[in-house]
């Protein structure tokens, strides 16, 4: 192990190209994680309404249906993904983007977010270097990119991510690597939430109607913790701004009214991530632009 962290630590290319091979596999798992957790929690919330308001009714016991089972199969075919033809990224590119079996397309998205995952972990790990805050940055990129694609999907962002993530950040909070001490994650932390949640408030008191998720207050939380409540404005005036454009473009092109709800953890996900890596040298040229 000390060899390893040491060749790491001498030949930065060598840990950028280990990190995007291994996040290629990553990614590929997390497509089962977006397509999965989401059906998971469903069927978690109708046993507990049927054992609830329905107790004594017998019910037909369901099918084991988890992370891991049933395999992986075909969504037109149901045939079984074999082992060849589940290798990230390559075996989309060998099938041409088909089953085997049946030649039904198979979505590209699977190999986007497999693609994706390598690709941002790769600039984590040049950005940060070898060492600890760039492995827990990187964990932190792959579930960010599994809740941004379940929140598309489902307007949605797991407490079952969501949580772990902040106790990640400040548990991380305690190491000599981290971003903050443990005093500014805490306060982070807690002003991370309380921005959100005062705007959902406010929004809701004038309009009478809810503006956005609790999951979009914990994610928040979860940069506040890692980052410090300094960081905080420039995270929010970057998913505000490119939500904004991104989901006035979106509507305008689907034709939809400008009522219709879009997923606002995306934004979150994908401005935190900014500040990661280049949050603190951003600020400092915004101060220096005003003179500060």
């Amino acid at each position: 192990m000390q060899d390893l962290i040491l060749v790491f630590s001498q030949y930065p290319t060598l840990f950028i190209a280990c990190t995007a091979l291994f996040s290629l596999v990553i990614g590929s798992f997390l497509n089962v994680v977006v397509y999965r957790l989401p059906k998971m929690m469903e069927n978690e919330w109708q046993q507990e309404y049927q054992e609830y308001f329905s107790p004594d009714q017998s019910t037909a016991t369901q099918a084991t249906f988890n992370l891991a089972t049933p395999r992986s199969s075909c969504p037109s075919c149901n045939a079984p993904v074999l082992a060849r033809d589940n290798i990230p990224l390559l075996s989309w590119l060998l099938l041409k983007g088909k089953c085997r079996s049946c030649s039904v397309a198979i979505s590209a998205r699977y190999p986007l977010v497999e693609a994706l995952t390598a690709l941002l972990s790769a600039v984590v790990a040049w950005q940060l270097g070898f060492g600890l805050a760039a492995g827990v940055a990187i964990v932190i990129t792959w579930i960010l990119i599994a809740l941004t694609f379940i929140d598309i999907d489902k307007m949605l962002l797991p407490d079952q991510l969501t949580l772990p993530l902040l106790w990640l950040a400040l548990v991380f909070s305690l190491s000599d690597s981290a971003f903050v001490n443990p005093s500014q994650a805490i306060v982070g932390a807690a002003a991370g939430y309380l921005s959100l949640w005062s705007v959902y408030w406010l929004f809701k008191l004038l309009t009478g109607k809810e503006g956005m998720g609790y999951g979009d207050f914990k994610l928040m939380a979860v940069f506040g913790a890692l980052l410090g409540a300094e960081q905080l404005p420039l995270i929010i005036l970057l998913s505000s701004c490119v939500g904004a454009v991104v989901g006035i473009v979106l509507l305008s092109i689907q034709g939809k009214d400008k009522a219709t709800p879009i997923p606002f953890g995306p934004y979150i996900a994908a401005a935190g991530w900014i500040a990661i890596l280049w949050g603190e040298q951003m600020t400092n040229a915004y101060l220096r632009y005003l003179g500060l």
